[in-house]
């Protein structure tokens, strides 16, 4: 990246990155990594984005997954997680990008109904606590799962984990939709994705940790 930059940075219009990697198998990008992109940044006059539509609106116990390294971004994009379901995305902007009327083109833009979800969201958000509730239950399911011996590695903040597997247990995800009734995401070729609802509770952790210790024995 230091390189790359002190080559081309005069060329670079912005950099994006997701603070924590969603499909691409939870990798979590290391605070000192965050703080030169915003460094490199900052002397480029470049855009930092943070990409925040998975490892955003607090599934990691922060708002915004790049809040752990204390790094502001220019541009986050949020989706998904602004709904609760109902159709929204958005993205928030630094004071020094200057917004304006008509600045931002889309097709659906100003949807009243998905601009009362995404308010709706926050509010609960705010008034069940969820941000603290996915730190907690996140960091028990993290620390549980790093008991199981099979398991390779287990990576992630929150409720964003990611649960690394030896290439002989490749179906346990299969196993867990077809056996237990639990749906998990996956990045190939052997890595469970979780990203459970921000109101999971530690019964409903149990109910996972049973069911995986059940397939890896």
């Amino acid at each position: 990246m230091q390189k790359y930059f002190d080559a081309y940075g005069n060329e670079v219009s912005s950099v994006i990155i997701e603070g924590i990697q969603g499909v691409g198998g939870i990798n979590v990008a290391n605070e000192s990594f965050l703080k030169l992109i915003r460094n490199l940044c900052d002397k480029y006059d470049a855009i930092y984005i943070a990409d925040s539509v998975q490892c955003g609106y607090g599934r990691t116990g922060m708002f915004y997954s790049h809040d752990f390294s204390g790094v502001n971004a220019d541009i986050y994009t949020m989706a998904k997680g602004m709904g609760n379901g109902f159709p929204v995305a958005g993205i928030s902007i630094a004071p020094k990008l200057k917004a304006k009327h008509f600045m931002l083109g889309t097709t659906f833009g100003g949807n009243h109904l998905a601009c009362a979800a995404a308010l709706a969201v926050l509010e609960i958000i705010e008034e069940d606590a969820l941000m603290h509730n996915a730190a907690i239950v996140g960091a028990y399911l993290i620390d549980e799962l790093k008991k199981m011996p099979k398991i390779v590695e287990v990576r992630g903040k929150g409720l964003m984990i990611g649960i690394v597997l030896p290439e002989e247990l490749k179906d346990v995800k299969r196993n867990l939709l077809f056996k237990h009734k639990i749906f998990t995401g996956e990045a190939k070729p052997n890595v469970i994705r979780l990203l459970p609802a921000l109101n999971s509770t530690k019964e409903d952790a149990d109910v996972f940790l049973k069911a995986l210790k059940e397939e890896l024995a």
